[in-house]
């Protein structure tokens, strides 16, 4: 007898973000008063499966890492347990320490940036992953770019991240994969190979346009046309179902069958707002879990816009993410930006 998979496993980054709320971002030579600073775990693998667990603490979650033998190490360890997470593959080397990422959010124009330091991540490679054992319906996975020998190639591959995929789908798994705010050639090489590999694909404007080599952002506004034409480009190289695009003020999803849907974000009040650090994966799990649960892409959207929009109120990755039915409720109460 067939057990029937449920859940979701991410595997990738787990790093612990130091998030330190600034007047504003300083130019070189420039000074910026530092207003608030905390420690809480970050990375494409620890946001998602967070983000899952709050949206849903009944959705089976798993992770796959690699972290040091040290405080931050341990500090993430007691976060995943704490969470319900499964962390049986959270492996432990001493080869370096545990990756970090000072993450900085300006109040002013709550725009981040992250200086991270690779540590330990730089010694995962596809040997630690392995689907043997789960029952988990979705991998997401990430970050290329930041992870040294999955970015390398590997075997006869061109890269890490495409044997953890294929060994994932051969597995029976569903696959997405989280993009890091890499350089743009970087980000296309590393993923381009990947894109036969996947099941969904959700990234943002600039992302979109890296994978297809056009410019979706001109002028610092997002071209929502031209966002749309690289879904589609994207689509056409990969094996993709859906692809879903987001910034701040929309996001489009377009599925294999042909169904194109566009949706405006959440209308969040400006004083709500503390960061936008981990709005995208908020996005992501949102979208993920809509489609994990069989859901319209359309519902699917709508969950992913309320729970970056619930992700705001922090300035950590996952502090505000509430439950989907409180997400929801929170959309409904704030209403949608025009389009």
């Amino acid at each position: 007898m067939t057990t029937a998979r449920r859940g979701v496993l991410t595997g990738g980054t787990w790093c612990v973000d130091y998030n330190r709320s600034v007047s504003h971002w300083p130019g070189e030579d420039g000074l910026a008063e530092l207003l608030e600073e905390e420690r809480h775990g970050g990375g494409s693998g620890c946001n998602l499966a967070l983000d899952i667990k709050r949206l849903d603490p009944a959705m089976p979650v798993e992770t796959i890492t690699l972290v040091g033998d040290d405080d931050d190490g341990r500090y993430l360890q007691a976060l995943a347990e704490e969470a319900g997470i499964d962390v049986r593959q959270m492996a432990v080397s001493n080869r370096a320490a545990t990756q970090f990422c000072d993450a900085y959010v300006s109040l002013q124009s709550h725009r981040r940036t992250h200086i991270f330091h690779a540590g330990v991540g730089a010694y995962l490679t596809p040997d630690h992953f392995d689907f043997t054992a789960t029952h988990a319906r979705f991998l997401h996975l990430g970050l290329p770019g930041v992870h040294k020998t999955l970015d390398a190639p590997w075997h006869d591959l061109p890269n890490g991240w495409v044997a953890v995929l294929t060994k994932a789908r051969a597995a029976g798994l569903k696959t997405n994969l989280e993009l890091a705010s890499v350089d743009r050639d970087l980000m296309a090489q590393l993923t381009a190979p990947c894109l036969p590999h996947l099941d969904f694909l959700v990234v943002n404007d600039m992302e979109i346009g890296a994978i297809a080599g056009m410019e979706t952002i001109r002028d610092d506004r997002t071209d929502r046309e031209a966002c749309e034409r690289a879904a589609h480009i994207a689509l056409e190289r990969g094996a993709m179902q859906v692809v879903a695009v987001h910034c701040p003020a929309f996001a489009i999803a377009v599925s294999r069958h042909g169904k194109t849907v566009t949706l405006p974000s959440v209308a969040i009040p400006r004083e709500e707002v503390l960061g936008a650090n981990g709005a995208g994966d908020a996005f992501a799990a949102g979208m993920l879990y809509g489609l994990h649960e069989d859901w319209a892409v359309e519902d699917c959207l709508a969950l992913a816009h309320a729970a970056a929009a619930a992700s705001l109120r922090s300035i950590s990755t996952t502090g505000s993410v509430v439950s989907w039915q409180e997400c929801l409720a929170l959309a409904r109460q704030w209403g949608y930006r025009p389009l």
